[in-house]
């Protein structure tokens, strides 16, 4: 059994490692963010969440929109996904707690003992599954909802969990354990097997232990009665500790196989509902995540995902989401069309909203690309091989170069993982040294990736850098502008225009010490 809710077809490999890039997409993106909003003080959630986001990254187009389809129905229907997650959390702490009470006693018998115990726990839970299953699924229409219903009911059907708990019960040797074995070498035993026994339901009640009773007299008093065949039997003495140890040892060999075997199959049941509560745990980090933004005022939208080589890029009402989970109030969204550009330019006063645009162009790309929605009012982007960050970093006494060298080192990194149709989105790099120098660079930089049709974003205060792509050739570049008002106050807001050779750092200065007199 498979909950196959993040892909249609196979299980998420939880064991893949995070990309090259995790570490500078949760500092430069404010990942953690955006991981605490959805664990809400659960940290099996957030580990979750950090997996999915940055090792679930998705190319294919199947996949994204299987997940959101999925997704739009947990939105839709918040109240059943927490029940049934729930579900799963009980059916993972019971056996968790059965499991650290047999782990260290791995005699046959204590195998089997656990086994049984855990398939009792189990097969209440799929009752309960089942009846969940029966009242809801009525209210679920996407592929991946209902086929986890269709195959609850073809693989967990009321046949098959009464066909368990009779096995179970069977399995208890009630009424005795018929083994049988043969000679081998050195009169050791071997071809050990075990009969099926009988199914004893109930115990016997008062008029079936009379007529035993009554046929056991009649057995002694009329020769009839008597068995033809004689029965062998022993009785060991209370005192007789080798005799015990030996006829032990007779049920453990006997025993063995299936207990192994019923041990495997609770083993499967288990992780069908640990794969089960970890794979909805991502949808109920979206539910945390939606129910925190809506809170805050900020709109979220399920995006239209394009094909890598179509080069889309537009929305409305893009924020940065961990903005506005810090936040009060609501965050300025920016609305651009950058279809069939590859180079993004973004200019303009100084905190006016630049880096946060940035910021809420990646978060968008990573959430579109694991299937979740996106803080915006609208937003379609084609997909893209992988995201990657190059943000200014502030000084750090302990480096051994210059900041300069830094920088190119992180980006020569960047180099040697990008691909093409990948993402990279620029803050403020390479204005460590003088602007002429800086602004060289990083135009011989972002010419050699827009060559290789990777998609740059690219905020900057390099005037010859901007003005320099700016009168070159505008085909598939896109220009932004933070806005400022008159009396020199920010909208936060972006908007199309060409660059200036002035940030309005004078602004900042008044806002700080106040106008300056001239003295």
């Amino acid at each position: 059994m498979r909950a196959y809710l993040l892909h249609r077809d196979r299980d998420f490999d939880w064991q893949a490692s995070l990309p090259w890039q995790a570490e500078a997409l949760t500092r430069d993106l404010e990942l953690t963010t955006l991981f605490d909003a959805m664990a809400q003080g659960d940290k099996f959630v957030r580990d979750v969440a950090e997996k999915v986001v940055l090792a679930g990254f998705e190319k294919d187009l199947d996949t994204i929109r299987y997940r959101q389809d999925v997704l739009r129905e947990c939105l839709a229907q918040p109240a059943i996904v927490r029940e049934l997650y729930a579900l799963a959390v009980e059916a993972v702490e019971a056996a968790r707690k059965q499991y650290i009470g047999t782990i260290l006693l791995r005699s046959p018998d204590w195998v089997l003992r656990g086994a049984i115990e855990h398939l009792e726990t189990f097969v209440g839970l799929i009752r309960k599954l089942r009846k969940f299953t029966n009242t809801y699924r009525d209210k679920f229409s996407s592929e991946g909802w209902t086929s986890f219903y269709s195959r609850l009911q073809e693989e967990l059907s009321d046949e098959y969990v009464t066909g368990i708990e009779e096995h179970l019960t069977r399995l208890k040797f009630d009424g005795g354990m018929l083994l049988s074995a043969e000679l081998g070498n050195g009169n050791k035993g071997n071809r050990y097997v075990l009969y099926r026994p009988p199914l004893l339901r109930n115990k016997p009640g008062l008029w079936e232990r009379f007529l035993s009773w009554l046929k056991e007299i009649l057995a002694e008093l009329v020769p009839f009665f008597k068995q033809k065949t004689p029965d062998y039997s022993f009785t060991l003495d209370p005192r007789d500790e080798s005799g015990a140890r030996a006829l032990a040892e007779l049920r453990s060999r006997g025993i063995a196989f299936t207990a192994n075997a019923l041990a495997q199959s609770a083993d499967h049941v288990r992780a069908f509902f640990r794969a089960l509560w970890t794979e909805l745990a991502f949808y109920v980090g979206c539910l945390n995540l939606q129910g925190q933004l809506a809170g805050k005022g900020g709109p979220t939208c399920l995006t239209s995902s394009m094909a890598m080589d179509e080069g889309r890029l537009s929305f409305h009402g893009l924020y940065d989401a961990c903005l506005a989970l810090k936040l009060g109030g609501t965050v300025v969204g920016n609305d651009a069309n950058a279809d069939g550009k590859e180079l993004v330019m973004i200019t303009g006063a100084n905190q006016g909203g630049k880096s946060t645009f940035l910021r809420s162009v990646g978060l968008a790309q990573l959430m579109l690309q694991c299937g979740m929605f996106v803080a915006a009012e609208s937003f379609r982007s084609s997909v893209c091989d992988a995201v990657f960050t190059h943000f200014k970093r502030e000084e750090d006494i302990a480096m051994k170069s210059g900041k300069l060298d830094e920088e190119l080192s992180r980006m020569s990194d960047i180099v040697d993982h990008v691909t093409p149709y990948s993402l990279v989105l620029f803050n403020e790099s390479f204005a460590a040294t003088n602007e002429r120098e800086g602004s060289e660079i990083a135009r011989q930089i972002v010419s050699a990736l827009v060559e290789r049709r990777i998609r740059v974003v690219f905020v900057t205060h390099l005037f010859e850098l901007a003005r320099g792509f700016h009168d070159g050739n505008k085909r598939n570049m896109l220009f932004l502008r933070a806005e400022r008002e008159s009396d020199g106050s920010r909208t936060f807001r972006l908007a199309g225009g060409e660059p200036l050779q002035t940030s309005f750092g004078e602004d900042l200065y008044t806002s700080i010490f106040g106008a300056w007199d001239g003295h």
